[in-house]
């Protein structure tokens, strides 16, 4: 195994042992609850827009695979400052990114690079973008969404 793919293995479990941002956001004015029935993941995601429209603070709660959990550690990383229109462009450059194979290293996207390697594994992808799409539909306030 190269040494990077062991790196990339290595961020993924502390993100999925130790997440960051697991707890809610009190008072939120956004939320949603996100499930992958496939995989049986769930996740609650609650943050809280400033009054500049930046994602002041976002947590979230649930119960899923490693690379569910790593996902949403290292989403609300990044998120965690941006404008909704900045977040919603992470979005798109990440699911290409974990979903075409010609899809190229994004510095941009930070250590969310570390989940490049699910698109090898397709159904893996749902588990790695549902903190994703929850957090679109928590931005629309559409409460709850499925990767079915």
């Amino acid at each position: 195994m190269s040494d990077l793919r062991e790196l990339y293995q290595e961020v993924i479990l502390d993100h999925n042992k130790q997440p960051r941002n697991f707890h809610g956001v009190d008072p939120h004015d956004h939320e949603a609850d996100g499930y992958n029935p496939l995989c049986g993941d769930k996740i609650h995601l609650e943050l809280r827009l400033d009054d500049g429209g930046r994602i002041e603070d976002i947590g979230f709660n649930g119960d899923g695979c490693a690379i569910s959990t790593a996902s949403a550690s290292i989403m609300t990383e990044v998120v965690k400052g941006k404008t909704v229109d900045e977040a919603r462009s992470m979005f798109d450059r990440f699911h290409y990114l974990v979903t075409d194979e010609s899809a190229q290293p994004d510095p941009s996207l930070g250590k969310l690079g570390v989940l490049a390697g699910v698109r090898d594994y397709p159904m893996r992808v749902k588990c790695a973008t549902l903190a994703w799409h929850t957090l679109q539909a928590a931005l629309e306030n559409k409460g709850e969404i499925s990767t079915e």
